[in-house]
């Protein structure tokens, strides 16, 4: 096999691996999972028993709970609902993320676990030094906060994070609005202080760590906040002048992440090796189709973000349009004895099979 066979073949497995796991009835797959779950364990050599994880919230705290370590992110979601009081059917808002510590109290977001990820095994896997496992809501567009006013637990978990985004200048508050947004804290008013938040520009979006671009030329510095159906990017020109550009969802076209081998990240004493990644996504500008090509190890973060942003366009699109709701429904995920019934070639699979 030749270089370009093998650049290929490569190219074509990051591709099918990524849809694969995007697709929607393959996550609702037993079989499917719990190969999924015997791959991690398998691949960093972990045995499944009990251990101890902590989960921290966006005011500082953690909770500590007791899980398997063959416990996937959603049913570790709902161990920690279960513990601070969450209502069940908002379990959907909220997702847990691999967040990144760094010096002087800013933060990374590295990723967004997967509901069959193992929450354990990507901490112990993650490489990195002051990685944790982290709660956060799970949606793009802010104006869906209103879906999670009568549940308490929700509206603490909003509002920490509410906080958070603009202490890590996420969120980006004039000063008038700064002002305010003090008063109504000292006032312990959250549900004002999340109504004003509404009006904050940046407000629920997502900010990604430096990266660089090809736009409008190659090389060129930017910071990307996800957020609100548009890619807000802030861009370092070579002459060292900034230009804000904001790319509308509605007009990207497709996209796809591409590995392109390891870098050594050098942090003061710590040497970490970073998956090397681009993300690049089609975009109509001017009624033409254009590439645009982003280089970060956030890139499957920035993927999943831009997936969530079109899957809450669609359901929004949905509930205005009862036939298109109806069509975009997917079945019920089958239980193991279903699958067991249903096919019995299923119903013989054993685990040394997978």
């Amino acid at each position: 096999m030749t270089a370009s066979m093998a650049d290929k073949r490569r190219d074509q497995l990051e591709q099918y691996l990524q849809k694969v796991t995007m697709d929607a009835n393959m996550l609702r797959s037993d079989v499917f999972i719990d190969f999924l779950k015997l791959v991690q364990l398998d691949t960093f050599s972990i045995t499944t028993k009990t251990a101890a994880l902590d989960i921290f919230l966006p005011d500082g705290r953690n909770i500590q709970i007791e899980i398997l370590t063959s416990d996937t992110a959603e049913r570790v979601l709902e161990v920690v609902s279960h513990k601070i009081g969450l209502c069940q059917e908002l379990l959907g808002y909220f997702g847990l993320f691999l967040i990144r510590f760094r010096k002087e109290g800013k933060l990374s977001v590295m990723k967004k676990l997967a509901d069959f990820e193992l929450p354990y095994v990507s901490l112990r896997s993650a490489g990195m030094e002051n990685c944790k496992v982290g709660l956060r809501k799970w949606y793009m567009d802010p104006s869906l906060d209103s879906m999670l006013m009568d549940c308490t637990a929700a509206v603490d978990l909003i509002h920490m994070q509410a906080l958070q985004d603009i202490e890590q200048e996420w969120a980006k508050p004039t000063q008038a609005q700064r002002q305010k947004l003090e008063a109504l804290q000292k006032e312990d008013n959250q549900t004002k202080f999340l109504e004003l938040s509404q009006e904050v520009r940046h407000y629920g979006y997502l900010q990604l760590d430096p990266c660089t671009c090809d736009y409008p030329e190659p090389g060129c510095g930017a910071v990307l906040s996800v957020g609100n159906d548009e890619i807000s990017c802030c861009i370092t020109l070579p002459d060292n002048q900034t230009q804000e550009i904001i790319f509308q969802m509605s007009r990207v076209k497709c996209w796809k992440v591409t590995f392109l081998g390891t870098l050594l990240d050098v942090d003061g004493p710590q040497r970490t090796l970073n998956q090397n990644l681009e993300l690049r996504f089609q975009y109509s500008e001017d009624s033409h189709w254009q590439w645009f090509v982003i280089y970060t190890k956030q890139a499957f973060l920035l993927s999943s973000c831009l997936k969530k942003m079109i899957s809450e366009k669609t359901v929004k699109l949905a509930a205005e349009n009862p036939e298109m709701k109806d069509s975009s429904r997917f079945p019920p995920r089958k239980s193991k004895i279903e699958i067991a019934k249903a096919d019995c070639v299923f119903g013989t699979i054993k685990e040394e099979d997978l």
